[in-house]
């Protein structure tokens, strides 16, 4: 990642941040609670009106969204952000068509109107409406409650704790090399409270966590610079993930530090700035085929392009080709027995995983989440539906991965937390490098590019490691592989064992019109192919 690049990520997550009709507020409101009682009886106005407006279906979202962010760079602080957005949206089918409206009035009589607005764009939609909405049956819950596991809940953390830390990372990297560093938190709670026509009242309180870094290292004799960008991933947790615990970390081959539930940012800020400068210094990669050895810190974003959003149903459908395209995974292609990958390859999907960005209890229509299979050894098996798409697959049982990511959104399908299965026999990185003759060990997520059926990519990292002889053999520079979707997964030989399973993660994954974001996590061993094509991105043309 360039550091222009960080910088527009910045901008970004802050655009990410931005909720309608959201207002800044002082930290400490932050950590207001909410009033349970007065949401449901909200709720239940709501799902009288629709009753008596013949709705044969209605769903209430009652939220409040709480985003914190922390921007830093060197020893300044650039900004501190924290922003509250809080409102109703509802959701009616009427003559078998959807209706949406949303308010962030929370009164009966606004939200009697949010129906009645509902409604009338349900009965429009009809009058054009060739089939009518075919909704999975989901059994009430009653009154549950979900809440994200949480040890330390970041939102009560001081801030200047937080810029402390940042500003320590910071002073670190600086001292070991960096040149220039941005650091930045991201904290996310959404205080979401949902009741439908089929008898549920479910209050789930969630929580995200994000410390993104870059370090920039200069050769001044030069102008040269290269990055090193920040090796953890978002994750579902509090603040406890910033503990730099040492069971969280895993010991790497190169002398590489990788953190699974825990992570000390410090650390990683001086091996990133040492790095830098390592990159300075490193040959630029010879093209060719290697043997590819990707860490989970840069196959999640591999899984999440051209596994996770091909499996989308809405997109293999068509529903997205105006924006984000379609999918080469058409529904022949499970019919036919499909081969994704080779037999060590299984791919699942899971809105439970602990610590993951997608996991929550219920989804935004109410339906309890799970685990299911999307491809089991090599051969597609299934994809990623909600409610009203599922009997397209001849499925009765909404998937529950249904998503919105504001009260004044309509929910729609989302990518659950796709993840790749660790290996079933024992095998440890280091012993995996072991068996590879020419090879390179990639870590981190670069940049990217992917065709609009996810067909064809190109990735790149953030380190790049040249294996010889099951020797690591030093750094090398400016590499990306490029693949087609299903020859790159058969060509998957190796999986590392569940020891080695770690999460990558999408803070700001965008889709949809208008646009939406969700979080998502991918998990995964460290992973081998062979006989992968690698180009020298740094090679000019002219």
């Amino acid at each position: 990642m360039q550091r222009r690049e960080f910088l527009t990520l910045s901008g970004m997550g802050l655009a990410g941040l931005m909720l309608p009709h959201s207002r800044l507020i002082a930290a400490e409101q932050l950590l207001e609670p909410g009033d349970v009682a007065r949401k449901k009886a909200l709720a239940e106005a709501a799902l009288g009106t629709a009753k008596r407006l013949g709705a044969s279906y209605c769903d209430v979202r009652i939220g409040r969204y709480l985003n914190q962010a922390v921007i830093t760079r060197e020893a300044q602080v650039q900004n501190v952000t924290n922003r509250e957005s809080s409102g109703i949206g509802i959701r009616v089918i009427v003559n078998g068509a959807w209706g949406f409206a949303a308010t962030h009035q929370q009164t009966p009589a606004a939200v009697k109107a949010a129906v009645e607005q509902a409604a009338a764009i349900a009965r429009a939609n009809a009058s054009v409406q060739t089939r009518p909405v075919q909704l999975a049956p989901v059994q009430g819950v009653g009154e549950v409650s979900w809440k994200t596991p949480l040890r330390k809940n970041a939102m009560a953390v001081p801030i200047q704790d937080k810029v402390d830390l940042l500003l320590s990372l910071n002073a670190a990297a600086l001292n070991a090399g960096a040149n220039f560093i941005n650091s930045t938190l991201f904290l996310v709670n959404e205080q979401k409270y949902f009741a439908s026509s089929d008898g549920s009242f479910i209050d789930q309180d969630v929580h995200r966590i994000w410390l993104p870094f870059t370090a920039t290292a200069i050769d001044k004799s030069s102008g040269t610079f290269r990055t090193r960008a920040g090796l953890s991933s978002p994750m579902g947790m509090g603040y406890e993930f910033l503990d730099g615990d040492a069971s969280g970390k895993i010991a790497l081959p190169g002398g590489i530090t990788a953190y699974r539930d825990s992570y000390d940012p410090v650390e990683d800020a001086i091996a990133a700035a040492r790095q830098a400068r390592e990159k300075l210094k490193a040959p630029s990669v010879k093209p060719g085929k290697y043997d590819l050895v990707l860490d989970p810190s840069n196959l999640f974003l591999t899984i999440h392009e051209n596994v996770g959003h091909p499996l989308e149903l809405d997109r293999v459908l068509g529903y997205e080709a105006n924006y984000a395209g379609t999918s080469f995974a058409t529904l022949d292609k499970r019919d036919a027995g499909y081969r994704w990958g080779s037999e060590r390859v299984n791919f699942f999907a899971d809105k439970t995983a602990p610590g993951s960005l997608g996991a929550v209890g219920y989804d935004d229509e109410g339906v309890k989440t799970k685990r299911w299979d999307l491809v089991k050894d090599g051969i597609l098996v299934n994809y990623q539906a909600t409610r009203d798409e599922v009997h397209l697959l001849g499925e009765t049982e909404s998937h529950g991965c249904s998503y919105a990511d504001s009260w004044s959104s309509v929910q729609f399908q989302r990518m659950a937390n796709v993840s790749l299965a660790p290996g079933k026999t024992p095998l440890s990185v280091a012993d995996m490098i072991k068996d590879v003759e020419n090879g390179i060990y990639i870590h981190g997520r670069g940049s990217y590019s992917i065709d609009q059926q996810r067909f064809n990519a190109q990735f790149g990292g953030q380190l790049y490691y040249q294996i010889k002889n099951g020797q690591i053999a030093g750094m090398v520079e400016d590499a990306a592989y490029q693949i087609r979707t299903p020859e790159f997964w058969n060509a998957c030989s190796a999986i590392c064992d569940e020891r080695d399973f770690r999460f990558g993660g999408s803070f700001f994954d965008g889709k949809g019109q208008p646009g939406q974001v969700s979080a998502v996590s991918h998990g995964s061993s460290t992973t081998r192919f062979d006989g992968i094509n690698i180009i020298n991105t740094a090679r000019s043309l002219g």
